[in-house]
């Protein structure tokens, strides 16, 4: 899933490709991932691009209202949630000009710019969950109006409070887009690991050292990840991310600290990747899987 270091590095690259330009048409072709209907998709058309932001894990391609929109608007927000298997595929051009077909393909939504070039917003898989808004203020998608701060803005005490607020295992807390805005299930590994935290510590018993460490690890680990991504075409950032990974997805391989062996921990439809080397002073943790399997 794109987590914020590589949403932010989308947004950077339509503020170098898309700004300055005007939207031809916004076309839909998966109709479940336009969750909007007001205003419609034809509003975009005409639209000049101005900006391209950021709102946790979500991208927010900002158009200027076109001069022939009778609607009293400042702007129009396209904002998207890529999910688990959603991208972004940028075009120099399109191999043909005629609109999409519904359900034909893996491209769910496509914006075509008055240059000729756009970009699709595609999905693999089977889990549709890629979702689009068409809307006038970013705060009208339910997801983005419950976002807590960002994670790479908020300072060491709101993160504390924020963290110890919400009691559970760190893992989930860290990755509750209610708490912070941004981290997801693979630079929650990272950050755990790089301050050698177990997924399962407990927020309200983190020491004030454990949530400085935490606090300066998630700052570190994002800001690298930012650092390495910005720049990067966005065909490219997929395999940044992966190069830049310690533990994540790395089952199996040695630790880059300590040279233990990475463990995982699988859950229903996720898992969790940890050094306990690093982590768990050296002991495995029980993976809930397997263990159902073996009772």
């Amino acid at each position: 899933m794109p987590e914020l270091p590589e949403v932010e590095a989308l947004a950077a690259y339509l503020r170098e490709r898309a700004v300055g330009r005007t939207v031809q048409r916004l076309e839909v072709a998966a109709i479940s991932a336009l969750k909007t209907y007001d205003p419609p998709p034809t509003a975009a058309a005409g639209c000049p691009v101005v900006d391209a932001r950021r709102h946790g894990k979500f991208l927010d391609l900002v158009l200027s209202p076109a001069a022939d929109h009778t609607a009293e608007v400042d702007e129009l927000h396209l904002v998207v949630h890529l999910a688990r298997a959603g991208w972004l595929h940028y075009r120099e051009s399109f191999p043909s000009a005629s609109p999409l077909k519904p359900g034909k393909g893996p491209v769910a939504l496509r914006v075509r710019l008055d240059d000729g070039s756009g970009f699709d917003l595609t999905e693999a898989g089977t889990q549709k969950k890629l979702a689009g808004y068409l809307v006038t203020d970013p705060a009208q998608v339910p997801g983005v109006s419950r976002l807590g701060p960002d994670a790479l803005a908020v300072d060491l005490p709101a993160f504390a409070e924020r963290l110890r607020g919400r009691k559970g295992q760190v893992k989930g807390v860290l990755t509750d887009q209610e708490v912070l805005a941004g981290v997801g299930n693979a630079y929650s590994d990272e950050i755990l690991h790089a301050a050698r935290l177990s997924p399962f510590a407990i927020t309200s018993r983190l020491t004030d050292g454990q949530m400085a460490a935490l606090h300066e690890a998630t700052r570190s680990v994002l800001t690298d990840a930012v650092t390495r991504s910005v720049g990067q075409r966005a065909a490219e950032l997929k395999g940044e991310k992966r190069s830049g990974l310690k533990v994540h997805a790395r089952t199996g391989l040695p630790c880059p600290v300590c040279g233990d062996v990475v463990r995982e921990v699988s859950f229903a439809d996720s898992s969790l990747q940890y050094c306990p080397g690093c982590q768990t002073g050296g002991k495995p943790l029980a993976d809930r899987r397997l263990s159902r399997l073996v009772r």
